[in-house]
């Protein structure tokens, strides 16, 4: 039982895993992409329709390897991981709503002889109350075997390969992005100057509108009297941000001021907006602050005793 609990867990997480790039759907022993026309090739299905439009279209599963592959082939939403933001898709046993749910292939289950192709055709139906805008996904070959992977657990994996689908269904775009969550954890020396203190910002980047963008985020720290202390594009941030999704993301601060009262903002751009978001810090050594809250004390207490002493005339 504990080894199929472990083999079912990995079958329900393993197929989140990050989708290779938009280029490139391949990972050295099967490949998935859009079968080539007379015209040009294409890296990845790139896809307009009206509500109710039916779109058909031809995807092809390449075999490098040299033993037959058996696959099942399905379509899935896709979306932003939590961990760095990055494109993924949904297992086909999780819920679809969008490509997922709306692509149905001629071979859902289908064997790739050694080093050899099969072209498999699909149908896309765009239901007549889909909403306007991007609803991005793949066409994904998941492969049937089950691989034991290492560990005081039996831990069962399967891999899986998908062609990103990129579909804008017809109507009012609308782009909105927000910054929001903003928050500072800190790690301060027992002792003022001898360490180096740390600190994390961590904020959420969340796509407000219903077309996927690429935003760019901007950080500034300001302490007392309004100095710069810090100010710095950040480079952790996903390439595509889907419609609806939200991403948590962190940034390290080195060398944060170990005695400083200030402000950090967090700025998201994109093309046609720009939207921030603050939080307040108080950076304070713990000898410092444990200084401080004793005279606090003692000059509570003093209080006390002083009011405790006057007597009536």
């Amino acid at each position: 039982m504990r080894k199929l609990f472990a083999l079912l867990l990995v079958l329900l997480t393993a197929l989140a895993l990050p989708v290779t790039s938009a280029h490139a759907a391949d990972n050295g022993s099967w490949s998935v992409y859009p079968t080539a026309s007379k015209a040009a090739q294409r890296p990845y299905f790139s896809l307009s329709a009206d509500p109710g439009e039916v779109i058909r279209d031809k995807v092809t599963v390449a075999n490098k390897t040299a033993q037959p592959l058996t696959f099942l082939l399905y379509g899935a939403d896709a979306y932003n991981t939590d961990r760095d933001g990055g494109f993924a898709v949904r297992g086909p046993k999780e819920p679809q709503h969008g490509i997922g749910a709306w692509v149905r292939t001629d071979r859902p289950k289908l064997t790739v002889p050694p080093h050899a192709s099969v072209t498999v055709p699909f149908t896309l139906t765009v239901p007549q109350n889909a909403e306007p805008g991007d609803h991005p996904g793949a066409l994904v070959a998941l492969d049937e075997r089950v691989d034991q992977a290492g560990g005081p657990v039996a831990v069962g994996v399967r891999w899986a390969v998908g062609a990103r689908v990129y579909l804008r269904v017809t109507g009012p775009t609308v782009t909105g992005i927000a910054v929001e969550g903003v928050k500072l954890a800190h790690q301060q020396p027992l002792v003022p100057g001898t360490g180096a203190s740390r600190t994390v910002i961590s904020y959420t980047l969340h796509n407000t509108g219903n077309v996927t963008l690429s935003p760019e985020v901007g950080l500034k720290a300001q302490g007392l009297f309004g100095r710069t202390l810090l100010a710095r594009g950040l480079k952790k941030t996903p390439s595509e941000l889907l419609p609806g999704q939200k991403v948590r993301l962190s940034e390290p601060w080195q060398d944060a001021p170990q005695f400083d009262w200030g402000e950090v903002t967090l700025t998201a751009h994109t093309k046609d907006l720009k939207e921030s978001a603050s939080a307040s810090f108080f950076a304070l050594p713990w000898l410092a602050a444990g200084i401080l809250l004793a005279g606090a004390v003692a000059g509570a207490v003093a209080v006390r005793v002083r009011r405790g002493r006057v007597r009536p005339s």
